[in-house]
């Protein structure tokens, strides 16, 4: 792989949180400033919260669901708004949030006059590096998360021996801690019980010199050598929280720097290697420029097709980093999170953000990541079944806009726009449905129908008959807009907006397909197909767009930066340019009319539209978008910024990049579907696509060169295209040209061959 999209570096130490590089292992996630003689690392892990579970569902809103009903019903806005503010809202308007769990402060000797200073961030083997040189003495500090070990490690070394001396120590946000002090000879403890309790221990290990504990600091003297290792644990997980952390920290520490590195670099390559992306160089000057200049210069309107592809694989490194079997999911901060009252929390917005965070994970080939997700939306069952049951008398499980640690369900905020909003659960469940198109597991959907099953039912009750003799939703909001009526009085609160009725499309077609897939539960799967069939399908309104509101109603900000009505296009395959024309031309039009207000200035939006314009099949809109991104909502650490920071923007864009070069809905797959132009040659290898297939394929002058589908699950293949020939090992496979499409017929394990 090309080094140039592998490695971030810079020449200077982080001037703040902003620049500073991320490690993780999906728990344990560090923030390395860089610095010589006073170095900072942010902590984090990924259950350390503000508290425990809160009963937050409101009495009154079942007895009111009914009333505001009707006056929605009767256009009575502003009074079902009132009467929902006081009845729909939360108890306690906030659910918990996310919390830092300290800082590691590293004060080292020798670095006076630094010079041939670098620090940099490989994120092919996960491991960052801060060197220089003081007098005749190269320095270095390399850190990495080790996922098999569950530890950070530091490594100190030096040119010449006897040169490492320093005192590292631990402090909490706000001096939020009870113990600060030595465990024994060679460890420190660190522990806070407010929120959710935890402990943190580091353990330091020498060669040469000395290495020990002085009260609350680890000093090193003279040594030639050092290694850091750092555990943490919180109650959320074990009651024993002190002691793992110590086991953890000195297990570790009894194993050599070396192999705690091949362990760490087997396990995170393991993931990473799976897929490359090359894009033609087309920044040669730029290509040895440290990252945050080769932003600059990118920004000041230079080519680099280098920072698209490592933006790609940066998002990759997030994901490995950031989310893993075991952890909790990625919040809105993904776990890097500096502030004990981070912006929205640090909690998991499930009105796009949080999904958002997952729409890389399949097809990156890193649907292990996805997993968390999945542990999470078990989480949120019982408490969905108690808001289902107890505010609105419906069956089944729900959840509006947000959740956090612990699975809350009820509604979050005092803010109409975006709080009364029932959909956040039936859209989580999607993404079950989706890794199973993906990878095919039948096993998994197996164990995953009841609880897609379940975030139907809530529907089955909830959904009421319009004028029109439709299902709707109601009350309900399309996702943190307003609206403009007839009269000019503005609102939020709705029956049947667009994103609401394209979700439940897509959640009864995946009951539906996955009881047929199982062979059970026909009867259910008939109701699904009766309810879908009668759900409001996208109309087109007055200016061309997608209309986002049962009504055709103006926005009170045209360029809003949710394109809620657009979910039809992306990520659900609804509205397709192959096989709904017109829908894809009001697509186009939607997406015109928010980016000539202004759309797509927050880093997710446009992040989405990215994604969008290549569903539409728009190549130089996937170009400009992806240097708009870069250029106006990356900081110079890659991270994305709402602004602040917001990790959703990362994932969003990197898969919208995959996006671009290869399509796999509505069981076709497309390869260059949406190509930029400045992206004229390329590789693409190990991307997934649904029905079970990986691609390796080449590009040269916007032409494919060379397509390669290997079968994992022995599923009959559909390609685009016309013309196209299939061989398998050398000999030809038939293959029958349907509609621009070539499809045949695969054995499992085995590679096929398409020629275009």
């Amino acid at each position: 792989m090309n080094g140039n999209s592998n490695v971030l570096w810079y020449k200077q130490p982080a001037a703040n949180w902003d620049e500073a590089l991320p490690v993780g292992n999906g728990r344990i996630g560090g923030m390395i400033f860089g610095r010589t003689e006073e170095e900072l690392i942010q902590l984090n892990e990924d259950s350390v919260w503000s508290g425990g579970f809160r009963y937050r569902n409101n009495p009154k809103a079942k007895a009111n669901l009914e009333k505001i009903r009707k006056l929605i019903a009767d256009g009575r806005i502003t009074e079902a708004q009132a009467l929902c503010e006081d009845a729909f809202y939360g108890r306690n308007e906030q659910q918990r949030h996310y919390h830092p769990m300290g800082d590691l402060h590293i004060l080292q000797n020798g670095c006076e006059n630094a010079e041939n200073y670098r620090r940099s961030l490989d994120i092919s083997s996960a491991v960052a590096k801060t060197e220089w040189t003081s007098g005749c003495v190269q320095f270095c500090r390399e850190i990495f998360v080790s996922y098999p070990d569950n530890v950070m490690v530091i490594r100190f070394s030096a040119s010449e021996k006897g040169k490492i001396s320093f005192e590292a120590f631990i402090d909490g946000v706000d001096d939020d801690y009870d113990k600060n002090e030595a465990y024994d000879d060679s460890t420190l403890l660190f522990t806070v019980s407010d929120g959710i309790p935890y402990a943190t221990a580091i353990s330091v290990k020498t060669l040469g010199g000395s290495g020990i504990t002085d009260a609350t600091r680890i000093k090193v003297e003279n040594a030639d050598e050092a290694v850091l290792t750092l555990a943490c644990q919180t109650s959320f997980r074990t009651g024993n929280y002190e002691k793992q952390a110590l086991s953890e920290a000195k297990t570790a520490q009894r194993k050599s720097y070396k192999v705690l590195l091949e362990r760490h670099t087997a396990d995170y390559k393991r993931l990473y290697d799976r897929a490359s992306l090359n894009l033609c160089d087309n920044s040669i000057r730029n290509s040895a420029l440290p990252t945050d200049e080769r932003l600059e210069k990118f920004r000041n309107g230079g080519n680099d097709n280098k920072l698209a592809e490592m933006y790609f694989n940066f998002s990759r490194y997030l994901m490995i980093s950031g989310s893993r079997e075991g952890t909790l999911p990625l919040n809105l901060q993904g776990i890097w999170n500096k502030d004990m009252w981070p912006a929205w929390g640090g909690k998991y917005t499930i009105n796009i953000n949080t999904e958002m965070n997952y729409w890389g994970a399949e097809i990156q080939n890193l649907s292990e990541c996805h997993t968390p997700l999945f542990d999470h939306i078990e989480r949120m069952r019982e408490n969905g079944r108690v808001t289902a049951r107890e505010m609105y008398g419906c069956k089944g499980m729900v959840c509006h806009h947000n959740t956090d640690i612990w699975g809350d369900t009820a509604p979050q905020d005092r803010w109409m726009p975006a709080t009364v909003w029932p959909m956040g659960l039936a859209w989580l469940c999607l993404h079950i449905y989706e890794h199973y198109k993906f990878t095919q597991d039948k096993e998994f959907l197996a164990e995953k129908y009841d609880t897609l099953k379940e975030a139907a039912e809530f529907f089955e009750d909830y959904l009421i008959e319009n004028e029109k003799g439709q299902l709707v939703t109601s009350p309900s909001t399309s996702p943190e807009n307003t609206y403009i009526t007839k009269t000019g009085e503005q609102g939020s609160l709705c029956q049947g907006p667009s994103m609401d009725s394209q979700i439940l499309y897509c959640l009864f077609t995946a009951v539906e397909e996955s009881a047929e897939i199982l062979g059970i539960d026909g009867e259910y799967a008939e109701k699904m197909r009766s309810l879908r069939s009668r759900l409001p399908k996208p109309e087109i309104g007055k200016y061309g767009q997608i209309m986002e509101w049962a009504e055709d109603y103006d926005e009170v900000e045209p360029g809003h930066r949710h394109i809620s009505q657009l979910f039809a296009l992306y990520p659900a395959d609804i509205i397709s340019l192959r096989k709904t024309p017109e829908l894809a031309d009001a697509a186009v039009a939607t997406l015109e009319r928010r980016l000539s207000h202004g759309g797509g200035h927050t880093g997710w939006s446009r992040a989405w539209i990215i994604n969008m314009w290549a569903r539409l099949g728009r190549g130089e809109k996937v170009g400009e978008n992806v240097r708009a991104l870069l250029s106006n909502s990356t900081s110079v650490n890659m991270f994305d910024m709402h602004p602040p920071f917001q990790i959703d923007g990362n994932f969003g864009g990197g898969a919208g990049i995959a996006e671009a070069l290869a399509q796999s809905h509505s069981g076709e797959i497309n390869v260059l579907p949406a190509l930029p132009p400045e992206w004229e040659s390329g590789s693409l290898c190990g991307i997934k696509a649904r029905g079970g297939f990986e691609l390796d394929f080449s590009w040269k002058n916007s032409r494919i060169t060379e397509l390669k589908i290997l079968s994992v699950c022995g599923n009959p293949c559909r390609v685009v295209g016309s013309g196209l020939s299939v061989t398998c090992g050398g000999e030809r496979v038939e293959a029958n040209e349907i509609d621009g499409t070539v499809s045949f017929v695969t054995e499992k394990g085995k590679t096929y061959e398409v020629r275009f």
